[in-house]
């Protein structure tokens, strides 16, 4: 019997057999999909391939249609596209100006990973689209608070993808910095 087990960790949909459930690792991340804490370990393969069969059949998972969010947001690539145009001249004239400046630059090279979640480039991509933005709520020319806004909105991209930037878009960060 076949179930389908989300990843805590990334997110991604795992086909997983229902008797080897406790061991599985997701597809996309490798961590295991499912903790020791959640299945008690009183509960057998058996028991719980048992209660998988015994679920209502009648359950049709909804896939989220990414389309009519798009259309109002904007295409994705033509996002990618102008914040490849305009991120690194923003970050090099204010990187001293802005607090955030390693985040968003750890967010980019997250966002250009191809290991990384559709979702959490999504994010990423649209939280430093608006940073770079030259029209905003406050406009960045405004002392201190100028960057309260695109802070504010890398700050929470930031924290909603962060199991998702790894080490290696943090040193990258770093290294930028250190030139």
């Amino acid at each position: 019997m076949q179930m389908i087990v989300e990843c805590s960790n990334c997110g991604r949909k795992n086909q997983v057999d229902a008797l080897k459930v406790k061991a599985a690792l997701c597809d996309s991340c490798k961590e295991q999909l499912v903790d020791e804490d959640v299945i008690p370990a009183a509960f057998s393969d058996d028991e719980i391939a048992a209660a998988v069969e015994a679920a209502p059949s009648g359950v049709v998972i909804e896939e989220v249609e990414t389309d009519k969010y798009i259309s109002r947001i904007g295409n994705h690539e033509e996002q990618v596209n102008y914040v490849n145009k305009g991120f690194w001249s923003k970050v090099k004239k204010y990187a001293a100006k802005v607090p955030f400046s390693h985040e968003a630059v750890s967010m980019y090279y997250c966002a250009m990973d191809p290991a990384t979640p559709t979702a959490a480039k999504v994010t990423a991509i649209s939280a430093l689209a608006y940073f770079i933005l030259p029209i905003d709520v406050i406009p960045d020319f405004i002392p201190v608070a100028g960057f309260a806004d695109d802070g504010t909105a890398v700050f929470i991209a930031y924290k909603a993808i962060t199991i998702h930037i790894t080490e290696e878009h943090r040193a990258k960060a770093a290294q930028f910095f250190a030139e």
